[in-house]
């Protein structure tokens, strides 16, 4: 198995999805998701077109439009989004659970080969079937944390006067926030 340009970028895209939904963005247009992942949007357009007519996503039409997640981030297996956009998981096709076709081996119940490239096939099964979408924005999400790295797609995500009101009263721009608080009262 190798994962193709397009299968990278689809699950890019959909972990910019699951990150932008967790801050409170559920909706993404793809000219920023494009611009963020340093993509061209044709082709993110037509690899969200693939993931809208599989089910992955959704999408919203005008102003305030773009696409969605369609299901939970838990119901979204790595594994299925790959086999969707490259196809089998498995090295080789002799192996494979979807798309099997004979090798050319004379005798495939004792080909080495063969032998080795089911486990191979096996091992990935069981990670990619393993990890859903929201295993990996938690991931994703506590590691930015971790390294203090602010999240794509927070300027939009939050109220500016929210984050503000909640600094301590100790805080350099408190008379400032009193002062914003009386004009808003007024």
């Amino acid at each position: 198995m190798k994962l193709s340009k397009r299968g990278e970028y689809a699950l890019r895209a959909l972990i910019d999805l699951g990150i932008a939904a967790e801050l409170g963005r559920p909706i993404l247009q793809v000219s920023e998701l494009a611009a963020k992942e340093k993509l061209p949007i044709k082709f993110l357009e037509q690899i969200f077109t693939q993931l809208k007519a599989s089910g992955f996503v959704v999408s919203k039409r005008g102003k305030d439009g773009g696409y969605s997640l369609a299901r939970p981030m838990n119901r979204i297996k790595f594994g299925s989004v790959i086999r969707l956009i490259d196809g089998p998981l498995a090295p080789i096709p002799c192996v494979s659970q979807t798309a099997y076709s004979r090798c050319t081996c004379p005798d495939e119940d004792h080909c080495g080969l063969r032998m080795l490239m089911l486990d191979v096939r096996t091992a990935i099964i069981k990670i990619l079937d393993r990890y859903t979408l929201a295993d990996i924005v938690e991931i994703t999400l506590r590691k930015m944390r971790r390294d203090k790295v602010s999240p794509p797609f927070i300027s939009r995500a939050f109220n500016l006067d929210s984050v503000l009101t909640s600094l301590p009263p100790n805080s350099a721009t408190s008379p400032k926030r009193s002062n914003e608080r009386r004009i808003h009262a007024a």
